[in-house]
């Protein structure tokens, strides 16, 4: 015991150094941050960031150290990290615009682009449910206005701003539907309109490698600083037709939310306890678990929106109902054969992704076993 006490006492040692290092390396991060903010350089080097991991893999090999080891410490270092050059605010693209509304900014979407905007040095005024009555005042002279409301509103929202609308304003969105509220935008504005949709909720740390889809609507060059406003911030910009961004939400969005949406309902009406669940849990079943009890810690009407969009999502379900039937069929009749054969066919679909997927679920699945607490 005396031995153990004695090495265990050096590694407290060395973890307060560690903790030390830790700060510095935030310290340096944060004059990082100040460098960046001065001269409009995005949170997010993509290049920087893969060499200095391969770099640190290789070093860490040569000492004997565990390459992912290493390689998962930075990555939660650099997360912390961007978090933290946030505080310093970003660089001001378009010194131009003097005024922008978002239409829902009290919203927590709205109020998230909000905040980066302000961050970025730009005057941000809302417009929510309750300031209809002074939109003349609100909208005047605004140089951009972004609607971010619920679907069921979408619409009827955009129509509403048509009086108010002068050509000289860029007309944007956030909607995680595009085509109908895109082409609502062109037809009630005259001037520069685009389609935007978020790829992640209003809880994020950060922008650092989020996505914002682009659906371009008209007069791009008037809101191309919008766009390199948001790289600015970390996030990518990735640009799709409305259409195609519609379809693969049918799939992205509408089948995994309903597919979610349905095995709580199913667990829900079944003779179990989910302590008891949750006690016997692998990581695997756990992390499954609570991808669906996150879906039911948020916004029904938002999801339920979401799902009954379009016919399109209806018939993709459908199937999805009908793929279900199938794959029972295989174990009604003991057809084991058939059930690989499938198996197989799934597999071969996805390629050279089940490897990648397969080591991307390992990761998480070990960060899952880390925080799991078993009680005495």
């Amino acid at each position: 015991m005396e031995a153990l006490t004695s090495l265990r006492s050096e590694i407290d040692l060395l973890d307060r150094e560690l903790i030390r290092l830790f700060a510095k390396r935030l310290a340096l991060v944060s004059q990082v941050g100040q460098v960046k903010h001065r001269n409009g350089l995005p949170i997010y080097a993509p290049q920087r960031e893969q060499e200095m991991l391969q770099a640190r893999r290789r070093e860490a090999e040569k000492m004997g150290v565990p390459p992912d080891l290493i390689e998962d410490v930075l990555r939660r270092l650099m997360r912390e990290s961007y978090a933290s050059e946030n505080r310093f605010g970003f660089k001001k693209v378009n010194p131009h615009i003097q005024k922008i509304v978002i239409v829902g900014g009290k919203g927590k979407l709205g109020g998230l682009f909000a905040h980066y905007l302000n961050a970025s040095g730009y005057f941000v005024e809302t417009l929510d449910i309750d300031d209809w009555k002074r939109a003349d005042a609100i909208l005047a002279n605004a140089e951009a206005v972004i609607v971010s409301v619920p679907i069921s509103v979408t619409l009827e929202t955009i129509e509403r701003l048509k009086p108010y609308l002068t050509e000289n304003m860029l007309l944007a969105d956030l909607t995680s539907v595009k085509r109908t509220p895109l082409a609502k935008m062109l037809e009630v504005h005259r001037g520069a309109v685009v389609g935007l949709h978020p790829m992640f909720g209003p809880d994020i740390a950060g922008m650092a490698k989020q996505v914002v889809v682009c659906c371009d609507g008209r007069f791009s060059e008037r809101y191309a600083w919008l766009l390199e406003q948001i790289q600015i911030w970390g996030a990518k910009i990735y640009t799709v037709t409305a259409d195609e961004h519609d379809h693969s939400m049918t799939y992205i969005q509408a089948l995994r939310h309903f597919a979610t949406f349905a095995n709580g309902l199913h667990l829900s009406r079944q003779p179990i306890k989910l302590a008891g669940l949750l006690a016997l849990s692998s990581p695997i079943y756990r992390l499954e678990l609570a991808m669906i009890g996150r879906l039911f810690a948020q916004d029904a009407a938002l999801y339920a929106d979401i799902i009954a969009d379009k016919p399109e999502n209806l018939t993709v379900m459908e199937s999805l109902q009908q793929t279900y039937k199938e794959a029972l069929v295989f174990f009604e009749n003991g057809d084991k054969a058939g059930f690989i054969q499938a198996f197989n066919q799934v597999k071969a679909w996805f390629g050279e992704y089940s490897e990648q997927f397969l080591k991307e679920s390992r990761q998480l699945l070990q960060q899952a076993n880390d925080f799991r607490h078993h009680s005495s």
